[in-house]
């Protein structure tokens, strides 16, 4: 049975750079089927989400959201069962910040493309799906053999492969200069300002343009983004959990996985349970 050519789909804001990385692919890769071209980040998610491709070219900095985004809310929604494409990210950094990709499962393309560069990103793909390819259909006769010993059995289906994703997030905000870390939120209420010591807060909450100060007894909003707020926290305390969520290491009491495999925290002195994206999910792997 004939397999059917890898399908590709390119994010990229710039109009001649998408055509001349669609040209180039169809030189080196002819049979790959190029199934959309995105000008922006918000269209990259829609149609990911849509047409389920095996490979994602994803400009870095684009409008709506960037290619670091458009990858991480797809890991989040991406559905079970069905693998998650692999990411080439399309860049203008340097060589010092290209290291961060040398050691991660995601490739890059440096603009403008080169077709020597394109040339071994095309080979690795390549690889990439042979051995998925491979796992697969391993993966399909063991499942097979054990429905035929066992008829009754729990379905268990692959989740998308977000270690090595989450490991070139962190790689590359890592990358980015230290912002001086904060020791008090100062949240408006009324007429004055309320001075919150961050030990005593529990979780961070986006809210559209605004983050939810959580303490154990009461709220209190903040003008800015978690994307502001998070190089300003301690990592070692403050743990981002969900895109949209950031949670005080220490108020955390458990983490949970209910019967689909999704896992959420409860905490030690309030009684929101908070959802866990399985992009973080490494975070609360057992010692």
């Amino acid at each position: 049975m004939t397999s059917s050519p890898p399908r590709a789909l390119i994010a990229e804001d710039e109009p001649i750079l998408a055509a001349a990385l669609a040209h180039a692919l169809r030189r080196l890769w002819p049979e790959l089927d190029i199934v959309a071209t995105c000008a922006n980040g918000v269209e990259a998610l829609q149609q990911g989400l849509a047409l389920q491709p095996d490979i994602l070219f994803l400009d870095i900095k684009m409008p709506g959201k960037t290619g670091l985004e458009a990858a991480e809310e797809l890991a989040e929604q991406w559905p079970d069962g069905i693998a998650f494409p692999h990411i080439v990210f399309v860049t203008a950094y340097d060589e010092y910040a290209l290291a961060a990709f040398e050691h991660a499962a995601a490739d890059y393309v440096l603009k403008p493309v080169n077709d020597a560069r394109l040339g071994k990103t095309v080979e690795r793909l390549q690889q990439r799906l042979r051995d998925s390819a491979g796992t697969s259909g391993t993966a399909a006769a063991t499942a097979a053999a054990a429905a035929a010993a066992a008829p009754v059995a729990a379905t268990i289906t692959a989740a998308p492969s977000d270690d090595n994703l989450a490991r070139l997030l962190a790689q590359l905000q890592a990358m980015v200069p230290p912002a001086p870390r904060l020791q008090m939120i100062r949240a408006a209420v009324g007429n004055s300002v309320r001075m919150i010591a961050l030990a005593d807060v529990v979780y961070f909450e986006a809210l559209d343009k605004y983050i939810n100060v959580v303490c154990q007894d009461s709220e209190a909003l903040i003008r800015t983004s978690l994307k502001e707020l998070l190089p300003q926290l301690d990592p070692q305390q403050f743990w981002q959990i969900h895109r949209g969520t950031i949670v005080n290491a220490s108020a955390i009491a458990t983490a949970v996985r209910d019967e689909a495999g999704k896992l959420s925290l409860t905490l030690r002195q309030h009684p929101a349970q908070l959802r866990v994206s399985p992009l973080y999910a490494h975070l609360f792997r057992q010692m």
